[in-house]
């Protein structure tokens, strides 16, 4: 069953880690059957905290997701994330 990994950027701390994260992180995604529903597009926040932007990945399965997502070059990666910006990430499957 497709599942979906959403990034939603809720504050930039620094403005050049989340460069390289940026930069870097596309590399990571390679050998991964993913694909980038949306990115950083025109957004609406309808309810709750503001957010800066939003990413949807669609995986063909959790496991699949959480292959990319603990993968050793992404687990590199992300530290530039984690310093970048505070963000709220999920993981959700989709219907069938």
């Amino acid at each position: 069953m497709a599942s979906y990994l959403i990034f939603s950027r809720e504050k930039t701390l620094d403005s050049k880690e989340l460069s390289i994260y940026s930069s870097q992180v596309p590399a990571t995604l390679a050998g991964h059957e993913v694909k980038a529903l949306a990115l950083y597009g025109r957004h609406q926040d309808l309810e709750g905290a503001p957010s800066e932007g939003i990413v949807v990945l669609e995986f063909p399965t959790s496991k699949a997701a959480m292959a990319w997502y603990n993968s050793p070059s992404y687990r590199e990666v992300r530290e530039h994330r984690f310093t970048g910006a505070d963000f709220r990430v999920a993981l959700v499957e989709g219907v069938q």
